[in-house]
Formats: structure tokens, C-alpha cells, sequence
């Protein structure tokens, strides 16, 4: 039974500057990265990119989706130079560690991956 307000997982939904996020963590966090951006030590923040971890292909004649990943933030961290994945998480999920590993296999270390607690 999911508690009035909360999410399967117990997160509730939070606005934080005119923005919806999944969690309270996940607002915290945004604020946390938008300090970063605004001290330079990170730049080009974004908010839920779509990674592609598998493209679309045709099988008997149909197409099979894609298999996409949804990140909660992107940016470019300057202390190490690199492009940084994150994903603020409670609990890691069988979807999300499938993923993960999806992620890792086709990015490798073109991307610093990050989960955020």
C-alpha cells in the first residue's frame, strides 16, 4: 500500500525553482549542482537527458524500440575534466542496474557515472 503523498519507493514529489523533481533528494541535489554551475566548477547542467543504450532494429519485419535511459542530471565536471552521468537514488532497482550495466558497456569512460544517495 503506497502512503498518501509518496511514491512506491517513498519519494515524494518536490518543486524547487518552478521545477518538479521525483524526490526531495533529487531538488537537494539540483540545488547542490546549480551552486557548482554557478562557482564554475561544473557547466552545462541538464535535467533528465535520454541516453540512448541500445538504437532501434528491425526484426521479422517490425521495429524494436530502442532501449533509452533517463538520467536525472548531466553536466561537465572541470575538476576531472570528463562528462559526468547522475542519478540521485534511494534504492537501486533490477531495471535500473540493468541499465547501468547497459550504460557502462556502450559508454565505458567516455562518461564519469555517478549515483547519488
Amino acid at each position: 500500500m503506497a502512503w498518501k503523498g509518496y511514491s512506491k519507493y517513498r519519494n515524494k514529489k518536490t518543486e524547487y525553482a518552478g521545477i518538479r523533481f521525483d524526490s526531495k533528494r533529487e531538488a537537494e541535489r539540483y540545488a547542490e549542482l546549480k551552486m557548482l554551475e554557478k562557482a564554475g566548477e561544473i557547466s552545462h547542467l541538464e535535467l533528465q537527458p535520454i541516453i540512448v543504450l541500445q538504437e532501434k532494429f528491425k526484426y521479422n519485419g517490425k521495429t524494436v524500440r530502442a532501449i533509452t535511459y533517463r538520467a536525472d542530471f548531466a553536466y561537465y565536471d572541470h575538476a576531472i575534466e570528463k562528462a559526468v552521468i547522475e542519478d540521485v537514488k534511494g534504492m537501486e532497482t533490477d531495471v535500473f542496474k540493468l541499465k547501468k550495466k547497459l550504460f557502462l558497456k556502450k559508454y565505458g569512460d567516455a562518461y564519469e557515472f555517478r549515483i547519488t544517495r
